[in-house]
């Protein structure tokens, strides 16, 4: 299982290979802006959940298991940019039944989707 690290010496946050792909563009994206915001997840064993206030100032590392970049669902993305970007903040499904699993051939647009969602128009 890929993970997500947060803190210095945080607790790694399991979250689905896919699904971690898509959260790290907007969670990039956002720190890159020096947006802090909320990001919660409901506990894969249903004893809970947990939420952490994401921060640029603060390190994160992000393990994947493949080297091969995951196909990217627009959709997806385009949803998770606008719940970062809402008072609740994002919320991380990790049964999320949307994920693609076919491996990128060429390389994605990581960088330019999540910009594209965010940004007005000039």
């Amino acid at each position: 299982m890929t993970e997500l690290v947060y803190g210095a010496e945080g607790t790694p946050i399991c979250i689905p290979e896919h699904l971690l792909a898509h959260v790290k563009l907007i969670v990039t994206t956002k720190l890159r802006r020096n947006e802090s915001f909320m990001m919660s997840w409901r506990h894969s064993d249903g004893s809970g959940r947990s939420s952490v206030w994401l921060d640029p100032s603060i390190p994160l590392r992000f393990t994947f298991d493949s080297a091969d970049e995951p196909r990217i669902d627009h959709a997806l993305l385009t949803r998770l940019a606008a719940e970062a970007s809402s008072n609740a903040g994002l919320l991380v499904e990790l049964d999320d039944i949307h994920l693609l699993t076919a491996p990128v051939t060429e390389s994605p647009a990581i960088e330019r989707t999540p910009e594209r969602v965010a940004q007005p128009a000039a």
